[in-house]
């Protein structure tokens, strides 16, 4: 019986819950998925060959019985990140390696990296752009957690790259720290001044987020105004909501998976939305899905046949997505 079972039908990778792994458990592993993944899952050998796949494999399982457990399992993720596909991964949360989290968001702007969120112990450092990590610049780190990540395009890079940058586990095991520890040191800049803050990681991952935005009623600040949300930041306890913006004579609608809301299923929420478009002074609409990560896309298609249907809404210059 393996110690971590690859369960590969679904996109991701899942991890019993073992607390000891052998060297040699973590190599079989490896060669299972390896062999797995060539007689199962060909297709996957669209970004990379199956060469440099194998190539990647062997170089790993030579290095295993030099590595630590968390060194091990950030190894793996860097392997099944070579098919760049977002839903093949390996996930940490439930994995056998205890793994932390910096209670810290970032987000990437044009002009750098910046801290957007953080527990109210770190209030201060809110705002602050990141120009180094433990001594390494931002640019540098980014391009060391890169390889981690499936990659499917610059934007998802962008839109996740917090969820591993913030890793000690990951830091260590990509040489940004040179030990595994829990207290790491940004380098940082805000209000015209330069400063170094320190950030202690935590075991406990339950963050008070909704998408990566800080909620309102939590223990936690964020960069920008809680007591006002733009459009796409409304209501983000349902995971779609629309708005009639009557000045403008647009329906707005944020839709943030795709998956049925608990309250309303995705045909019936759009039924009531066209609906209202057709009795109401409506000439344009707005899809806002950039907080939209994914999801069952069978369910897309009233959404697709209720704008075709849509005679005010189906013509240039009135959809926007």
């Amino acid at each position: 019986m393996k110690q971590f079972i690859l369960l590969l039908c679904f996109g991701s990778i899942l991890f019993s819950t073992a607390q000891q792994i052998s060297t040699k458990q973590w190599q079989d592993d490896l060669k299972f998925l390896q062999e797995t993944v060539h007689k199962d899952y060909p297709f996957l050998f669209k970004k990379v060959s199956a060469q440099d796949f194998d190539k990647a494999v062997e170089k790993f399982y030579a290095d295993i019985p030099s590595m630590q457990d968390h060194e091990i399992l950030v190894g793996y993720a860097k392997i099944v990140a070579l098919f760049k596909y977002g839903h093949t991964r390996v996930g940490f949360r439930d994995g056998p390696v205890p793994y932390h989290r910096l209670p810290i968001t970032l987000q990437n702007f044009p002009d750098g990296l910046y801290i957007t969120g953080a527990h109210k112990d770190y209030a201060s450092i809110v705002g602050a752009k990141v120009t180094a990590v433990e001594g390494v610049s931002t640019p540098n780190v980014l391009r060391a957690v890169y390889p981690v990540m499936p990659v499917e395009n610059e934007q998802y890079f962008k839109a996740y790259v917090s969820l591993y940058m913030t890793v000690p586990e990951v830091l260590h095991a990509q040489k940004i720290t040179d030990r595994l520890k829990q207290d790491i040191s940004f380098q940082l800049e805000k209000d015209g001044r330069s400063f170094t803050s320190v950030v202690k990681a935590t075991s406990d991952l339950n963050f008070p987020l909704h998408y990566g935005e800080v909620k309102s009623d939590s223990d936690w600040v964020g960069v920008r105004d809680l007591t006002k949300d733009p459009y796409y930041l409304k209501n983000l306890d349902k995971i779609y909501y629309y708005e009639y913006l009557p000045e403008k004579k647009t329906v707005y609608i944020r839709h943030s998976q795709i998956q049925d809301d608990p309250t309303e299923d995705i045909p019936t929420f759009y039924k009531r939305v066209f609906d209202f478009i057709e009795t109401n002074d409506v000439e344009k609409l707005v899809l806002d899905v950039r907080l939209n990560g994914g999801g069952n896309n069978y369910k897309n298609k009233p959404i697709v046949t209720g704008i075709i249907e849509q005679k005010k809404i189906n013509k240039k210059g009135n959809l926007f997505v």
